[in-house]
C-alpha cells in the first residue's frame, strides 16, 4: 500500500519525463545517495571500504560502461579488460610525463584515449556482429595485453613492467584515506550513472536501442548505423577507460598489465548478463554480486565444510566460485535473461498493485 501513484498527477512535460516519476523512487535515491555519501563515509571501517565498497564502486561503473555497448546496442564485446588497460596506462603516463598534471584531468584523458582506441577496434561492427564481433574486441583484448607487456614505453621504461602513482589529490585535497578515494569513486559514479540514464532516455539512446533490436528496420527508418554503433562503442569505452583509470590509481595504487587481463573482460560481462542487460541499475546489481559472493563463500564454505568434516581449502573455494558464476549465467540467460534487475523490476510492479490482484 505503500507505494501507490494515487494522487501523483503529472500536469506539464517536465514531470511526466523525469528519470524518478513516482514520488517513493524519488524519496529512495535520495536516502540512498544520503546513506551512500553520510552514513558509509562516517560508519564504515577500512576494510569494507577497501575491499567491498571501493572495488564495487569502480567495477559498477566498468560495468555500466559495457552496458552501454552490450545491452543498449547489442554489439558483443569481450575486450572491456582491454579499454581498462588503455584508459590506466594513458591516465598514468599523462600524469607521470607531464609535470603538474591533474590528477583528474589525467583520469579524463586515460578515458579519452579508451574512446579512441575503442572507435578503432569498434568499425568491424560496421560489417560484422554476433559472434564475429566479439571476436574481433578479444582480438583487441590480445593486442592491448601484448603491447603493454613488451612496449616499455608504456611503462614509462619501468624494468618490472610494473607502475605506480602516489601523492594523489584533487584541487589540493589529498585523496589517501580509504574516505576520500571512496567518496572520490562514488561522485565518479553518481555522474556518470545520471549522464548514461539521460543518455539512453534521449533521441541517441533510442537509435542504440532500435540498431539492438533489428538494425536492418532501423537503417529502412533513417537511422544511421555508423553513427550510432560508433557513438556506442565511443561512449562505452570512454566510461570503461575511466573506470581502468580508477581501478589502477585508487584502487590498485601499483599494478602491472595482468591487471587488466582476459579475466577482467569476463568478470564485466559476466556483472551485465547476471545484474540485467541494458539497464543501469542492472550494472550496480550485478557489480555488487562480483563483488560479494566470493567474500561469502570464502567465510561460508570452509565453516560449512568444517561443520561436516569435510576440509576446504582456499583453491576449492575459488573453483567453486567459478561453477557459481557459470551455472547463474545459464540459469539467467535461460530463465531470465534481463537478470537481477527484472526481477527488481517485476518486485516493483506487483508492489505497485497488492493488495489487489490486477
Amino acid at each position: 500500500m505503500l507505494y501507490r501513484e494515487n494522487g501523483q498527477f503529472k500536469t506539464d512535460y517536465t514531470s511526466d519525463q523525469q528519470i524518478f516519476p513516482i514520488l517513493q523512487d524519488r524519496i529512495a535515491i535520495g536516502l540512498l545517495l544520503g546513506i551512500a555519501f553520510i552514513v558509509v563515509p562516517l560508519l564504515a571501517d577500512e576494510y569494507l571500504l577497501r575491499a567491498i565498497f571501493i572495488p564495487f564502486l569502480i567495477l559498477a561503473l566498468a560495468a555500466l560502461g559495457l552496458n552501454v555497448l552490450v545491452g543498449y546496442c547489442g554489439q558483443i564485446s569481450l575486450g572491456a579488460g582491454a579499454f581498462m588497460a588503455v584508459g590506466a596506462y594513458a591516465a598514468y603516463n599523462f600524469y607521470a610525463r607531464i609535470d603538474g598534471m591533474p590528477m583528474l584531468a589525467a583520469v579524463l584523458l586515460g578515458g579519452l584515449f579508451a574512446t579512441l582506441v575503442g572507435v578503432v577496434f569498434g568499425i568491424p561492427s560496421l560489417r560484422i556482429k554476433g559472434l564475429y564481433l566479439a571476436v574481433a574486441t578479444l582480438a583487441a583484448q590480445f593486442f592491448v595485453d601484448w603491447a603493454f607487456l613488451r612496449i616499455n614505453w608504456f611503462t614509462n621504461n619501468s624494468p618490472s613492467g610494473s607502475v605506480s602513482v602516489a601523492g594523489l589529490n584533487v584541487f589540493g585535497i589529498p585523496i589517501v584515506s580509504p574516505v576520500q578515494k571512496y567518496l572520490f569513486c562514488l561522485a565518479f559514479v553518481s555522474l556518470f550513472a545520471l549522464l548514461v540514464k539521460n543518455l539512453v532516455r534521449g533521441h541517441i539512446g533510442r537509435e542504440w536501442m532500435a540498431i539492438r533490436d533489428m538494425d536492418v528496420a532501423a537503417a529502412v527508418i533513417g537511422i544511421r548505423p555508423v553513427y550510432a554503433k560508433l557513438t556506442a562503442f565511443a561512449v562505452s569505452s570512454f566510461i570503461i577507460g575511466v573506470a581502468g583509470a580508477l581501478w589502477a590509481f585508487v584502487y590498485l595504487g601499483s599494478w602491472e598489465p595482468a591487471a587488466f587481463n582476459i579475466n577482467r573482460s569476463f568478470d564485466l560481462l559476466f556483472m551485465i548478463i547476471i545484474g540485467g542487460l541494458g539497464s543501469v541499475m542492472g550494472s550496480f546489481f550485478g557489480a555488487a554480486f562480483i563483488v560479494m559472493l566470493p567474500i561469502v563463500l570464502d567465510q561460508l564454505l570452509p565453516a560449512l565444510g568444517s561443520a561436516v568434516g569435510i576440509p576446504i581449502d582456499t583453491a576449492t573455494v575459488s573453483h567453486i566460485v567459478f561453477m557459481i558464476f557459470g551455472a547463474l549465467i545459464v540459469f539467467f540467460l535461460i530463465v531470465e535473461p534481463h537478470g537481477l534487475a527484472r526481477l527488481w523490476s517485476v518486485g516493483k510492479e506487483k508492489l505497485r498493485l497488492w493488495p489487489f490482484p490486477h
